[in-house]
């Protein structure tokens, strides 16, 4: 979720100017967003964000200076079949970004907790993205989105691939704790943390294990060989220790990787594969549509 830390940080530098807000709000057939996407324009015409592969964006931006200047929001349809190059359409919804809406983002990714909220496009008179209170609100006419925290990489140990993984994590906005000894990690850890052990010291790797393992992790990886992995899984095992995360090792995608950066990308697409519930296969072998259902719309 980078795009929406880099439009919470665009709208807290421009706090105080007029921006309009775009939401992707539903799709039909193939597109190259999914609804949730979303682009902050300012009035100088500089967005943040992508809606699209680039084909819509100039556009859009164009008819968000109208909601700015007027403050109606603003209800776009595209048929990407005739116009550009997906086989399908999407509905995008401009309106005045809300300084409620994003200081509550801002906070809610602040303090590691999920967000979600309502774009109402349709069918009301009361349009635009709101907080939903509570848990099971509904809406009629509106995209419902759960915003999550960032992910949040933990790397215990150095290495040459240690530059690599923070790249990375960075590009993708991960927040990235590094350490050398697990005894200085928190006791406590959200589902939205991954965990590479990279110490290449059995008793450090045996005391990250013991660590990482208990608090139910959905990834928690090893680097080193198999062998290695089942001596400290034995001994792990032989110690009593809860062993509720999954771990992944030998760590990372066979991508016949070999240097440090490759590791490094073997193992963050991992990641990526595993917090998305992914197959991590070829898109050229997949039967299914990309996105799963090909009319992804209203709440």
């Amino acid at each position: 979720m980078k795009e929406i830390r880099d439009i919470i940080a665009e709208f807290a530098r421009r706090r105080g100017e007029p921006l309009a807000l775009a939401t992707l709000v539903r799709a039909r057939g193939s597109s190259y967003r999914r609804p949730g996407a979303r682009m902050l324009i300012a009035s100088d015409g500089q967005t943040i964000g992508t809606l699209s592969g680039g084909c819509l964006e100039e556009e859009v931006a164009r008819h968000a200076q109208d909601v700015i200047a007027t403050g109606q929001p603003l209800l776009l349809s595209f048929d990407t079949r005739l116009r550009y190059g997906c086989h399908g359409s999407i509905d995008i919804f401009i309106e005045r970004a809300s300084s409620e809406l994003f200081d509550n983002l801002a906070a809610a990714q602040c303090e590691r907790r999920e967000f979600r909220v309502a774009t109402v496009f349709e069918e009301t008179e009361s349009l635009g993205t709101r907080i939903a209170i509570l848990p099971n609100e509904e809406f009629n006419g509106a995209f419902v989105q759960t915003i999550p925290p960032p992910m949040q990489l933990v790397v215990i140990g150095e290495g040459p691939d240690s530059a690599a993984l923070r790249a990375f994590a960075t590009i993708l906005g991960w927040n990235v704790i590094e350490t050398e000894e697990a005894a200085s990690l928190p006791n406590e850890f959200d589902q939205w943390t991954a965990a590479v052990i990279k110490t290449h010291n059995y008793g450090r790797d045996y005391a990250a294990l013991e660590k990482l393992l208990p608090h139910g992790l959905r990834y928690v990886a090893l680097l080193g060989p198999r062998r290695r992995r089942d001596q400290l899984l034995f001994a792990l095992t032989e110690a009593a220790i809860p062993m509720r995360s999954r771990l992944f090792a030998p760590a990372g995608l066979d991508l016949g990787a070999e240097e440090p950066e490759e590791i490094a990308l073997a193992i963050v697409a991992e990641i990526q594969a595993t917090f998305a519930q992914a197959a991590s296969q070829s898109l050229r072998e997949r039967r299914r549509p990309i996105h799963g259902e090909a009319d992804v719309a209203l709440a």
